[in-house]
């Protein structure tokens, strides 16, 4: 199987969940046959998992542990986003990946496209993902487990973020108001956010379009102390003029047709 071939049907399978193998054929132009060999090298490979006239992304790929429930909402629009994310990265630099549902599909992908990077994380599930990842050094802050977000927080955390500096700074929010302020449900995981966002260069908001217009408990700082947000295209107008008023790059990611129709 050519290298090539063997990524974008990792990269179909990414961004499209579950399919049948006569839609992965058309998408990377393989005949049948060939597409079925490919398969079968790679499930043999731990790779992919065929399914009755498909195949998916094996499990190791599509870690969906502890908060599963959450990550299942508006799936294929935060692996959208993951995606356009993920075009923004800069080998070998040092980049921190927060515990959100969204930046969780950018560690996703870059498992099925591995760059040479350092990466931090208060996530159980990405350091899981990303651990054996070639060329992707792994550190996990240590700390309180939080078993809600699979997430580390706590003064320990917080201490160990203070000796750290980041080139970019991957970040999810439980909610955004109208205001430009970001909040969550979690006072530890809120403060903990805050120190993120101190200690990184370039800070990039993952988000999809359903968590604008909301507030929850715990404040994490304002929108104008972050420089990028990457969303979908459900985004109104009114937030995009919104976010723009308050000095940010907005990204907006395709959604599946499926999903925008």
């Amino acid at each position: 199987m050519k290298p090539d071939r063997a990524q974008a049907i990792r990269q179909f399978l990414f961004s499209n969940g579950s399919s049948s193998i006569a839609a992965i054929a058309q998408a990377v132009g393989a005949s049948l046959p060939t597409l079925r060999r490919d398969l079968a090298e790679l499930e043999e490979a731990g790779v992919v998992v065929r399914t009755h006239g498909g195949a998916r992304l094996a499990d190791q790929f599509e870690v969906e542990v502890a908060f599963e429930q959450r990550e299942a909402q508006a799936l294929l629009a935060k692996r959208a986003i993951g995606d356009l994310a993920y075009d923004m990265l800069q080998p070998g630099t040092s980049i921190f990946l927060d515990s959100g549902t969204t930046v969780l599909q950018l560690a996703r992908r870059i498992r099925v496209n591995p760059l040479p990077l350092n990466v931090f994380t208060n996530c159980l599930p990405a350091a899981q993902m990303l651990i054996d990842v070639v060329g992707v050094k792994v550190t996990l802050l240590g700390g309180q487990l939080r078993k809600e977000n699979s997430s580390v927080v706590g003064p320990l955390a917080e201490e160990m973020l203070e000796r750290l500096w980041f080139g970019q700074l991957f970040l999810g929010a439980g909610a955004i108001a109208e205001d430009g302020a970001m909040s969550s449900v979690d006072e530890n995981e809120a403060r903990l956010n805050s120190v993120m966002i101190a200690r990184s260069e370039q800070r990039i908001l993952l988000s999809d379009s359903s968590k604008f217009g909301q507030r929850l408990t715990y404040r994490v700082a304002p929108m104008t102390d972050l420089q990028t947000v990457v969303t979908d295209t459900g985004l109104s107008p009114e937030w995009f003029d919104r976010l723009g008023a308050f000095g940010l790059d907005v990204r907006q990611a395709d959604l599946p047709q499926a999903v925008a129709a």
